[in-house]
């Protein structure tokens, strides 16, 4: 996308998009814990119930994730919203270290009570501390009435 073309992604339809996410994931995760450890599972107070529960609620999501970004950069979610994850210095696709980083820096973000995330509503490029410790930043084609970025703007470090 060019860069005249595009706004970045804000806090609401990034939460938008998460919430495509988890659905997807919750159809998908919901009946393979329950085949697997009954319907008690959800009863339970145990953080991981076994090899099979952190493989299914741990394991695959972050690596569905992770291939997610890699091959489309977006997850569902963001492809459902027309935003994209791209490099915040450049405008072009992250690199696979940089979206590593950015997916662990999601826990670093939780961390605080979510203000990490909750920066993305505050800041002026709507990067998250996962962006930013990615340097990454989430864009989508400009609505019409938005200002768009100035075509001779160059992608802000």
């Amino acid at each position: 996308m060019e860069s005249s073309n595009v706004e970045y992604a804000g806090f609401w339809i990034r939460v938008w998009a998460s919430v495509i996410d988890t659905v997807i994931l919750g159809v998908l995760i919901y009946p393979a814990l329950t085949a697997i450890y009954g319907g008690e599972y959800w009863d339970g107070t145990d953080f991981i119930k076994g090899p099979a529960d952190f493989l299914i609620s741990w394991v695959l999501p972050a690596m569905a994730v992770m291939w997610f970004w890699i091959a489309r950069q977006a997850t569902p979610g963001k492809m459902a919203v027309g935003a994209r994850i791209v490099d915040a210095n450049t405008g072009n696709n992250p690199g696979t270290t940089q979206l590593v980083v950015r997916y662990l820096g999601y826990f670093v973000a939780l961390i605080p009570l979510g203000l990490g995330i909750f920066w993305v509503g505050f800041d002026a490029r709507k990067q998250g501390w996962h962006d930013k410790l990615a340097r990454t930043v989430v864009v989508r084609k400009r609505r019409s009435g938005v200002q768009p970025m100035k075509p001779d703007e160059q992608w802000p470090e």
